[in-house]
């Protein structure tokens, strides 16, 4: 059920990029139990005029390495999963592939379960 969206400055390795699309997938998998293979992702990538944004809001210095997350799920996880969730993002991307974790911007957008359709215009959880 989650819909992922990376976007982060050009220039950097496919392989790169998909680990950090991978590495995300498996830290929804490990702690808002999403299942094997409801893995859908895109990646967007900006030249320096199209990726702005505050390299200190929050007093949290962010470099040009910086990454903006927005996944999309169902509206039913408690706040300590979600704070498990951001734990396990910045884990994981610190060891695969290396990124800082002042450079992990994270926001989750919470929809209610009858607005996916997985295909063939069904409502498949209504």
């Amino acid at each position: 059920m989650p819909l992922i969206r990376i976007s982060l400055r050009a220039g950097k390795p496919a392989g790169y990029r998909r680990a950090i699309a991978r590495n995300i997938y498996e830290a929804l998998r490990e702690t808002f139990n999403v299942p094997e293979k409801d893995f859908f992702a895109t990646v967007s990538e900006h030249d320096e005029t199209g990726f702005i944004y505050d390299p200190e809001y929050f007093n949290i210095t962010r470099s040009n390495d910086l990454v903006l997350i927005q996944m999309t799920v169902s509206n039913t996880r408690t706040v300590e999963q979600k704070k498990a969730l951001y734990r396990r993002i910045v884990e994981r991307l610190t060891k695969d592939p290396g990124l800082r974790p002042q450079d992990v911007f994270i926001n989750l957008l919470e929809v209610a379960k009858e607005n996916w359709s997985f295909g063939e215009g069904q409502a498949q959880y209504a």
